[in-house]
């Protein structure tokens, strides 16, 4: 049986997805922190609005035994901002993900810089929903995994709703609670100028990762250890 080496600080860990995934995606980052000893819960997000997101996220925290570190991709970002002001969040860690400040939606900091011309998020459809591209989604979304894995997480996505990418922020946890951010430097969805400015603004401490969107998948074990640094690095009562 494999020894698993029990974690300091902060034992908890809640990974939230963002757009166009589910929560499927971040087995390989639960793997590597579960050899870690920490307990590692995966939200499935409705993506139906920013507080239904939100309510998905505080029933995960509800049910931890103590601290936890919340970690958010894509606009999994924006959910955690909010989120994270649960007095379980001990720190929090973006994974290529929006970080907006009070007042502000992931819309906003989307438009700041120009899009890739790989990236295929369409408005939204008669229903409110938004949708990727098809054709785009390999190239745009997850370019450095193959074409298989591309081909089951754009069928297993969810369908995400317009209105999240409008819906501001009202208590930017991030201002008070530690924050550690990934930049994902072959992303075609969220441009990297945009995390690093986001990031910037907060100060984040930043890790550079070379992946594509879909970095938490395609670099298990670097993602997984940011958030461990980010479990070992704040301080619980």
């Amino acid at each position: 049986m494999e020894n698993l080496v029990k974690p300091q600080g902060v034992k908890n860990v809640v990974l939230v997805h963002g757009a166009f995934a589910d929560g499927s995606g971040y087995k390989g980052v639960h793997e590597a922190l579960t050899k870690q000893g920490y307990h590692v819960t995966a939200v499935q997000n409705p993506l139906t609005s920013l507080k239904d997101d939100i309510t998905a996220t505080n029933l995960a925290l509800d049910a931890l035994d103590g601290p936890a570190i919340l970690a958010g991709h894509s606009w999994g970002g924006a959910v955690i901002t909010q989120a994270g002001s649960h007095p379980k969040v001990a720190g929090l860690v973006y994974i290529a993900a929006f970080q907006p400040d009070n007042g502000e939606t992931a819309l906003q900091w989307f438009q700041t810089a120009p899009p890739a011309e790989e990236n295929g998020v369409l408005p939204p459809d008669d229903k409110g929903i938004v949708y990727y591209d098809k054709a785009k989604f390999h190239a745009g979304f997850c370019g450095d995994l193959s074409k298989e894995e591309a081909e089951f997480m754009y069928a297993s996505q969810g369908a995400f709703y317009g209105e999240c990418f409008v819906s501001p922020i009202t208590n930017a946890a991030w201002r008070t609670k530690p924050t550690f951010g990934i930049v994902a430097t072959d992303d075609k969805s969220i441009n990297p100028e945009i995390q690093h400015a986001m990031y910037k603004r907060s100060n984040t401490k930043v890790t550079e990762v070379k992946g594509s969107h879909a970095v938490y998948i395609s670099q298990p074990q670097k993602v997984a250890a940011v958030i461990a640094e980010a479990a070992q690095a704040v301080s619980v009562k």
